[in-house]
Formats: structure tokens, C-alpha cells, sequence
């Protein structure tokens, strides 16, 4: 291993140039004018996978974006790893925040900042880095492994689980890697052993066929964006608790031992709440900050839009409203069963003056692995010569909507194996990725080899 570890920090500031290119591809899922990038980005991602060893490197087709596939599987009698991540990145906007441009990666005060710097191009490199060492240091690796990447994870992997399963035997594996996701705090590296999921909807109100005076029909006719605001009023209480009947049926209480483990660790209110720069912190009443983020399901607006929103004045009674909300979710929640609740929430609370119309857009089931595993053990103790520090273990409020398709379909455990910081500014304006945190992310993923083949 020492080995490893030398051409590691020999090769450096290569990894930084190469994951430069990387990033340079604006492989933008969300948005049909990058569909070309994003196979750009799938065509460089296979031939990097080519260029560090792997074999039986493909690009394969789906009704979507490609998946990218490579192997390499000669360690007979080996456990086999599972590594997944994804290509394709976030939209920009807004560009005016940027501070150096989104797909021209830049290094400040130890860190790249770059679209896809941490989610998630940043950590798929630290792997492929980590497998190149391996492989020439040692001739060989200690396991065998798979890798998927996809090309569609930022607009919900709609085609992923149908690959998952049209491809069940070339998947086999023991263990799911996955670096998609960002340690507890800076200095503080972690394994996450939960994820919430997710369900997204669209809600759209019409009250007229076109926009109107309102001097002239203000008081004949509802107004959709009053209409719109007072429904999204009824789906929380003043608590913070969401009133959706049913909603908290199915969900999975936190442990006694969880909320004490929550409160060991070293997260400090005050600072958080500085850095995000909020005057208060709000949640559902009766949970600490931590318990909310991580183990309790939320509804949220994530966007609204209606009527006149240019400069100066223009007095109108908009025609139509449209609000996108989502419900992150915890175990045994069921995306599906969520977004049934919730229609007929807002089917009863809407009123017969506007139209409604719901369109369910992507989602995901939560996810929750014990952590005395033997492959989440082995990740901490990889984590620890990487990084120099024994990891906490925490849950996640985000989704990785695959995580569960693998556990459902493949029977595989998983292990989440992130390098990020929670200020890393993933899905907004300056997006970076601490190269400390890379570099030790790659010695961390290479140590992770050994530990799983021993096991």
C-alpha cells in the first residue's frame, strides 16, 4: 500500500490538471441543448476509464442518457464492488453569482471550483485515480470491480432502474460503493448509513383563459396566485409539521440510541446557521436540527410562478399559478403512497374557482443500512488511513433514488463513500471541491480495495 500511496502523492498535480478536463464538459441533463455534451461526457468518461486499466469499456444506450460501464475482474475468489456515480451535472443559474465561469475550473485557496467539482464528477475521478494506482503500482487490483455511471442522476435516473434490471447478471456484485455525498464537516470525514428519498410534484391552477385587467375583473374571478399561495398554506402547520392526512403513518420513529449519537457529534447551531446565512433556524417542533435533517420527511416549494414579474407595474389578475414542491422522506415511507396522500390533499383543500392540474415528476425511496456491517467497517477503517481519523457515521437528508434500486433489485448492500463538505455548494453558484479532501479521497479509495478483500 505504501506504494500506492507514493505514486498517489506523486501524481497530484496531474489528477488536479486531468479532473480540470473533466469538468470542462457541460454535461447538463436538465436541458436539451447540452443532450450532445452530455454523450461527450459519457464518450471521455469511457476513454478515461480505458486509459487508467478497466476493461470491457462501454457506452451503452438507454431511451435517455448513455450509462457508462467498465470492469475489471481478475481477483478470483475476491469479493466484488459495485461502484456507481453519475457524469451528468446541474444547470448554472444563476451565472451572474459564479465567480470564475461554471465550466472553467479554478483553484482557490486549496480548492476547484467547477460545475460537478463535488457532485459528482470530482468523486468518480477520485475512484478512477485510485484504481490507475492501484493497478500500476501493484499490477493488480485486490478486488474485483464493476463500474456504472449514468448520465441522467440530476433529473431523478428515470431509465436507471430499468437498466438495473435488463442488466441483473452483468451487475453482480457483493457491495454497492457509491461517493456521491459529503463528509459531516470539514477535518470530520463520515459514512452515511441513510439517505432520505424523495417525491416531486408539479401544481398548476388556471382560473381564466388568459391574464385580465384587474381594474376591470378584480372581484369577478379568483385569482390563481392567491389561490395558489393559501393551498401551500395549508400543507404545513405553524410547527412545521406537515398536515397531509396520513403522511407520518408509515414513517420509521429515530431511535433512543440514534438521537444520542446525533448529539455526540460536533455540529454547532450557531455557526451553521451563520453560514447560511438565516436569522433563525425552523423545523418540525420536538427534533434538533440534526433529527429534522436527517430523520424526519418534509414538504417543501421548491419554485413558484405567476403573473407579471418585470420591472415597473402592470395590473393584471394572472391566468394561471404553478408551484414545484417535493417531500423528502424517510424509512418506510413509500414515494408512490406519498404522492397519492398528497393529491388528494390538495384536491380536497383547492378550491372549485381554479383548475387543478398535478403532474408527479421524479422520485425515490429511502434508504438505511446497519452500520456494523462488515463492508461499512471496512469503509471506516479506509476512511481512517486516508484521512488520518476514525469517521463518525451519520445520516443524509439527500436522495440517491438508486441506492434503494440496488439494495430491491440487486440484493446488495451499499456503502456511501463521500469526499465533499456540506458548504460545497452542490446544485448552486460556485460549486467547489476541497482538494485536500480529493487527494486523501483517493488514497482512502485505494485502501478501501484492500480492506474489502480481505473480507
Amino acid at each position: 500500500m505504501n506504494d500506492v500511496i507514493d505514486l498517489i502523492n506523486i501524481n497530484r498535480d496531474r489528477y488536479v490538471d486531468e479532473l480540470k478536463s473533466y469538468l470542462a464538459i457541460p454535461s447538463i441533463s436538465a436541458l436539451p441543448e447540452h443532450a450532445e455534451d452530455v454523450r461527450a461526457c459519457a464518450e471521455w468518461t469511457a476513454a478515461e476509464m480505458q486509459r487508467v486499466g478497466l476493461e470491457n469499456v462501454r457506452v451503452i444506450d438507454t431511451p435517455g442518457n448513455p450509462v457508462v460501464y467498465a470492469d475489471w475482474l481478475h481477483a478470483d475468489g475476491a469479493p466484488t464492488i459495485l461502484f456507481y456515480g453519475h457524469y451528468d451535472v446541474q444547470p448554472v443559474d444563476p451565472l451572474e453569482l459564479w465567480e470564475s465561469p461554471p465550466f472553467e475550473a479554478t483553484v482557490r485557496e486549496g480548492e476547484i471550483y467547477a460545475r460537478g467539482a463535488a457532485d459528482d464528477k470530482g468523486q468518480v475521478f477520485m475512484h478512477l485515480k485510485a484504481v490507475e494506482a492501484v493497478l500500476r503500482g501493484n499490477g493488480r487490483l485486490p478486488v474485483n470491480i464493476r463500474f456504472i455511471l449514468e448520465g441522467e442522476e440530476e433529473i431523478g435516473s428515470v431509465n436507471l432502474e430499468n437498466f438495473v434490471r435488463e442488466h441483473k447478471d452483468e451487475l453482480a456484485a457483493d457491495v454497492v460503493v457509491i461517493s456521491d455525498s459529503p463528509m459531516f464537516d470539514r477535518g470530520v470525514p463520515s459514512i452515511c448509513y441513510g439517505l432520505r428519498g424523495l417525491t416531486y410534484l408539479q401544481i398548476d391552477l388556471r382560473g381564466t383563459a388568459s391574464d385580465l385587467h384587474s381594474g376591470s375583473f378584480g372581484g369577478a374571478v379568483a385569482n390563481p396566485a392567491f389561490v395558489l399561495a393559501q393551498v401551500l398554506a395549508q400543507m404545513k402547520d405553524r410547527g412545521g409539521r406537515v398536515k397531509i392526512p396520513g403522511f407520518y403513518d408509515d414513517v420509521r420513529p429515530l431511535l433512543d440510541a440514534e438521537r444520542a449519537e446525533f448529539a455526540r457529534l460536533p455540529f454547532n447551531e450557531r455557526r451553521y446557521r451563520n453560514e447560511l446565512g438565516a436569522p433563525k433556524l425552523f423545523g418540525e417542533r420536538g427534533y434538533t436540527t440534526l433529527e429534522r435533517l436527517w430523520g424526519r420527511p418534509t414538504f417543501e416549494v421548491n419554485g413558484m410562478l405567476s403573473g407579471f414579474t418585470g420591472d415597473g407595474a402592470k395590473t393584471v389578475i394572472p391566468a394561471v399559478a404553478m408551484a414545484k414542491v417535493s417531500m423528502r422522506l424517510v424509512p418506510d415511507q413509500d414515494p408512490d403512497r406519498i404522492a397519492d396522500l398528497c393529491e388528494a390533499h390538495l384536491r380536497k383543500v383547492t378550491p372549485p374557482t381554479v383548475e387543478l392540474n398535478i403532474k408527479r415528476m421524479h422520485g425515490g425511496r429511502p434508504w438505511m443500512t446497519d452500520f456494523d456491517n462488515p463492508f461499512v467497517q471496512a469503509a471506516g477503517r479506509a476512511i481512517e488511513l486516508g484521512f488520518g481519523r476514525r469517521p463518525v457515521f451519520n445520516r443524509e437528508g439527500g436522495s440517491i433514488p438508486v441506492v434503494a434500486t440496488f439494495q430491491e433489485v440487486l440484493g446488495l448492500p451499499s456503502v456511501l463513500f463521500g469526499v465533499g463538505l456540506p458548504d460545497e455548494n452542490a446544485h448552486a453558484p460556485n460549486e467547489k471541491l476541497d482538494l485536500g479532501n480529493f487527494h486523501n479521497g483517493i488514497i482512502a479509495s485505494a485502501a478501501l480495495y484492500n480492506e474489502i478483500g480481505t473480507l
